[in-house]
């Protein structure tokens, strides 16, 4: 009933304008159409990125994430097909054809933008690496770790951060070594290190899920850069577009003041720039070989980034991070979408 109405609207005020000629798919987007599903590369289980609730349902800003791309390419957010990766799977997944599209807290680093044979699309996310150990050791600097043992996932640039932090503040540490995320919790709850090193944010995560989170401590040291971005194959610049500018209009529509459940009262609204982004005016989703209303369908199915960011990491979320960098940049952050038009 509400898609016949929207529709109905949608052809209602674009009745004079002439249909673009619709840039033709490239192979992604026609092995993505063709099969009806897109095929998204996540976490084995991070709280507030990607984790499965008590349905089985992933839940998480890379799992939203996901479900934009899905909305704008297929004109459904449910059609997915997820694909859990651990830290040393997903790249090579990615590169291999397993899977479209890689939305895993995957680091942007040289490395593995040039020599992979991948593009990072845009950031989503901002963090940085940091510690979580027990209060009852009595530290409160990262400096004071010298001697601990710390677990850390293999193949994470968390593991290569660790020993570049080690390296140049000469600190000798015992790492203890872990395939998966879930593998190195269990380990650290368990007592087999003294503490346990990744991005401030999931650390944030796993301890709102302890039995007792008051019991644990991330320090504040920040020892890396952590820009997250969803990835993509080498070769396909098309699908390149549509994912950067996927996370792009979500940015937009939170500077408009565009919501989930008011981007229907934006229909009529004479804004150029509303209406370039809701598809009333211009040829932007055709160039990129999508519906017209590309970005209204995002929106319709997953709000705007800051709608995201709330949701599954921010206050009002179990985890309770603040925006920080990620608060758009008119707020003192560092979210900042080109304009579409």
């Amino acid at each position: 009933m509400l898609k016949s109405f929207v529709t109905a609207v949608f052809a209602a005020l674009l009745p004079g304008i002439a249909a673009a000629q619709m840039a033709a798919p490239g192979p992604t987007l026609s092995a993505v159409r063709q099969r009806d599903i897109l095929v998204c590369g996540t976490s084995t289980g991070a709280a507030g990125f990607s984790m499965p609730d008590s349905r089985g349902e992933y839940r998480g800003i890379d799992n939203d994430l996901c479900r934009a791309v899905a909305a704008a390419t297929l004109g459904d957010a449910a059609k997915i097909r997820w694909v859990p990766l651990t830290t040393n799977a997903r790249l090579p997944a990615l590169q291999s054809g397993q899977i479209d599209i890689l939305i895993r807290t995957a680091t942007w680093t040289h490395v593995r933008d040039t020599a992979n044979g991948l593009n990072f699309t845009v950031v989503n996310f901002y963090d940085g690496q940091g510690f979580m150990l027990r209060r009852s050791l009595g530290v409160t600097r990262a400096a004071d770790l010298a001697g601990a043992s710390i677990c850390v996932v293999a193949g994470s640039t968390n593991e290569l951060n660790l020993a570049d932090w080690a390296r140049t503040n000469n600190i000798r540490y015992n790492p203890v070594v872990f395939e998966q995320n879930d593998e190195a919790r269990r380990s650290y709850l368990a007592g087999r290190c003294d503490a346990y090193s990744t991005d401030a944010s999931q650390l944030a995560g796993l301890r709102a899920s302890f039995p007792n989170p008051d019991e644990h401590l991330i320090l504040p040291d920040i020892i890396s850069k952590e820009p997250h971005a969803p990835v993509v194959r080498h070769g396909d610049d098309q699908w390149f577009d549509i994912v950067r500018w996927t996370i792009f209009a979500l940015i937009t529509a939170e500077e408009l003041g565009i919501t989930q459940a008011n981007v229907d009262t934006f229909l009529e609204s004479q804004n150029p720039e509303i209406r370039r982004l809701l598809g009333l005016s211009g040829d932007h989703g055709p160039m990129m070989g999508l519906d017209r209303r590309w970005a209204y369908n995002i929106i319709k199915a997953v709000g705007n980034y800051g709608e995201v960011f709330e949701r599954n990491l921010g206050q009002g979320s179990p985890i309770g991070l603040r925006r920080g960098l990620n608060a758009l940049y008119t707020q003192g952050g560092l979210m900042y979408a080109p304009p579409i038009r």
